[in-house]
């Protein structure tokens, strides 16, 4: 992703980019149940590359507190993240245990990781909230992530709220949730959501104006042609 391009998509709603990237064929990329959670993530939008975290369910020999001290770990994971990256957790949709508490974001702040994204909860909610970082997720649970989970792997494909996240993918999030564009689209998506969000503010102009929703959303050809003429003028 070139800086252009996160300068684009950071101006793009994740409504926008649903709708273009559902043209180009991909209708799962928003992840359920990963809601802005914390202060930080609400009335923003945040873009970057994922950085994979997975999870399974818990087994009795694997998911201890001694597990937290192992090279497998989500502190190993957490000191591998790049700057600017997202975190993306796949907690298999398990909100009874918080994957992360407040020391783990604390870090993950301290490191500029952009956000953490997950189909799982957190926990130690008021101190997540006060690290800073933007989390989006399923709600808060007071409960240890190894209650019902084990972490096994990171930097691995995942299923996060059911859509399928490569290490590298782009992530935008913002007050709709998460959506996920394969990293080899980024460019392509980015500059037809720009046409598709100036297209859509030239139709609100309209909706405002009074004009009917027939042939105008979406547009027929004597609307797309009186766009194209606005366009042309500067007027759109």
């Amino acid at each position: 992703m070139t800086p252009e391009t996160k300068a684009k998509l950071e101006k793009i709603t994740t409504a926008t980019l649903t709708t273009v990237l559902l043209k180009k064929g991909l209708r799962n990329v928003w992840m359920r149940g990963a809601a802005p959670f914390t202060p930080a993530a609400q009335g923003v939008r945040l873009v970057g590359p994922a950085f994979t975290l997975r999870f399974v369910p818990a087994r009795e020999d694997l998911a201890t507190p001694a597990s937290w001290a192992s090279p497998i770990s989500t502190r190993a994971a957490i000191e591998a993240m790049p700057e600017g990256c997202i975190a993306v957790a796949d907690a298999m949709g398990v909100s009874d245990a918080g994957i992360f508490g407040d020391i783990l974001c604390a870090r993950l702040a301290k490191k500029g990781v952009t956000a953490l994204i997950t189909d799982g909860a957190v926990r130690d909610v008021a101190g997540v909230n006060g690290t800073g970082l933007p989390v989006w997720c399923a709600g808060g649970a007071a409960p240890p992530s190894v209650a019902s989970l084990t972490f096994v792997a990171w930097e691995q494909p995942i299923g996060c709220g059911g859509v399928a996240v490569f290490p590298g993918d782009i992530i935008v999030a913002d007050a709709d949730g998460a959506v996920l564009i394969p990293a080899d689209m980024a460019d392509a998506i980015a500059d037809e959501c720009v046409e598709q969000e100036r297209l859509e503010a030239w139709i609100m102009v309209q909706v405002d104006a009074g004009q009917a929703l027939p042939g105008l959303y979406p547009s027929n050809a004597e609307n797309k042609a009186r766009y194209e003429a606005d366009k042309a003028a500067g007027r759109a």
